[in-house]
């Protein structure tokens, strides 16, 4: 009888672990909070389709939505945006104080805001950024959560400066040590260089690069400088009413240099957020430091932080960027 009941259970418990694994060897959604600038460049928009795309295929869980700029039709983009893809009720966060106020110099978001659905109508009907960071963190389990920033750093200096509040006793410090696993951005020029998104913001930039707690991924501008998408989808003859398509169709005509497709920047950090650098790429470990003026540098003898080396051909990178762009939304 003894041996019988074990046997019993020894089936029931090697039935329950295989159940309780991901079907055919893929592994558990990625938690992601995403942080952008969405609007001085429009691979913002590219990134959010990838984010989106990777959700729909089960590879990613959205937490959060957050601008780190505050002009004032960003938030009503990044609804449009999460509204076409299916997810109208995601949350949005936007800086409340200080912050960079940059938008498209295209007039993209006028045409999104004017023809496509949403239900956010102003920056002042969604929470703070940081509020908003607090309260989705707080109710993760410990070092689950990817913050994937492709857009300036204020949010998360912010962030690391706050203090305990109604949804964490923790210290904006101590919650990211605890809840974040890791942060990717698309940040820097490696091994040096002044780039965008770092000295837009050079105090956040400092603050978060100088003593982020948790490790760190950085796609430099070198990486998504050679990658250029977004003809596929304006040539798509079966994409109709779409945000994204529209986005692209409206700037890839406005620039010599995008005759190719724009450079896309931040979407290879979606990419690897969600999917890991490898078959893609390779990494340098290191830290990178930013200096007064914005600029980084990069020392091999640091840690904590590793940059994206090209591995794979960036014709196939580019090729797998422009598929996922294409992406559509999925019935519910």
């Amino acid at each position: 009888m003894t041996r019988n009941l074990f046997f019993l259970f020894l089936v029931l418990f090697t039935f329950t672990s295989a159940s309780a694994q991901p079907r055919n060897g893929a592994k558990s959604p990625v938690p992601i909070i995403f942080d952008t600038d969405m609007g001085p460049d429009y691979d913002d928009v590219g990134a959010i389709t990838l984010l989106h795309a990777l959700a729909d295929s089960g590879q990613a869980r959205i937490l959060a939505t957050i601008a780190s700029t505050k002009y004032p039709k960003v938030t009503q983009v990044i609804d449009v945006l999460n509204t076409y893809f299916g997810r109208p009720n995601l949350p949005i966060g936007v800086p409340k104080g200080a912050a960079v106020t940059d938008k498209d110099t295209q007039h993209w978001s006028d045409t999104l805001v004017a023809k496509y659905p949403h239900s956010v109508r102003s920056n002042n009907e969604v929470p703070d950024a940081v509020a908003l960071y607090r309260q989705i963190l707080a109710k993760q389990p410990d070092q689950s959560v990817t913050i994937v920033t492709v857009g300036f750093l204020t949010n998360l200096a912010n962030l690391l400066n706050s203090k305990p509040d109604q949804y964490s006793n923790l210290s904006g410090r101590e919650l990211v040590t605890r809840k974040v696993k890791q942060l990717v951005s698309m940040a820097g020029k490696f091994p040096s260089g002044r780039e965008y998104n770092v000295f837009k913001d050079t105090p956040a930039s400092k603050v978060v690069f100088n003593t982020w707690p948790t490790p760190v991924l950085l796609s430099g501008f070198e990486i998504g400088e050679q990658i250029k998408t977004g003809l596929p989808l304006t040539k798509n003859k079966a994409i109709r009413n779409s945000p994204v398509k529209d986005v692209f169709r409206i700037c890839l005509p406005m620039a010599k240099e995008d005759n190719n497709g724009r450079m896309s920047w931040d979407q290879t950090a979606v990419l690897v957020a969600i999917k890991g650098p490898a078959p893609y790429y390779t990494v340098s470990s290191g830290r990178m430091t930013v200096n007064n003026d914005g600029s980084n540098t990069w020392t091999s003898t640091g840690k904590g932080h590793q940059h994206l080396v090209v591995k794979m051909p960036v014709p196939q990178v580019q090729a797998k960027i422009n598929q996922l762009m294409q992406h559509q939304p999925v019935k519910r």
